[in-house]
């Protein structure tokens, strides 16, 4: 995996071990039950399994905005994806935008379709990923299925 401008703002950067960045997303209450709708906050080896599996069943990148790493965004080889966005840094098009760079990096892989797994309480990213072009497909499953699909 490689660096990938998605604009002049937004790089997406091949995960890499930066708990002392990456852990503090995940110690915000709300962030942590939109994602896993959990009622607790991840501690290091929560972290630690979740990057591990990402990478090891797909990619997984670092948002970072304007120099500054504000989330996470990755690529399951499933054609699975999930995209989160610390709090500081929500409501820019962020997510928007590394959702359309992970839409090509899935269609340059030759996949049919990319799916999101998103609890129904969670409206902002209902908004974002219908706003990409997803429709939803069950209560809580979303997909973009490109046209050109066999």
């Amino acid at each position: 995996m490689e660096v990938r401008s998605v604009n002049e703002h937004i790089r997406l950067i091949p995960y890499y071990r930066n708990d002392e960045v990456s852990l503090v997303w995940y110690q915000d209450p709300e962030l942590c039950r939109q994602v896993d709708n959990i009622d607790f906050v991840y501690d290091i080896e929560r972290l630690h399994s979740m990057y591990d599996y990402l990478c090891k069943n797909g990619d997984c990148f670092y948002i970072e905005y304007d120099g500054v790493l504000v989330g996470d965004v990755s690529l399951r080889n499933n054609g699975e994806t999930a995209v989160v966005i610390c709090r500081e840094y929500q409501n820019r098009q962020i997510g928007r935008k590394c959702i359309a760079e992970i839409l090509k990096i899935a269609q340059d892989k030759g996949m049919d379709c990319v799916r999101a797994n998103i609890y129904s309480f969670n409206e902002q990213s209902r908004r974002m990923f219908f706003s990409c072009g997803f429709i939803q497909t069950g209560d809580e499953w979303y997909e973009y299925r490109f046209a050109d699909s066999r």
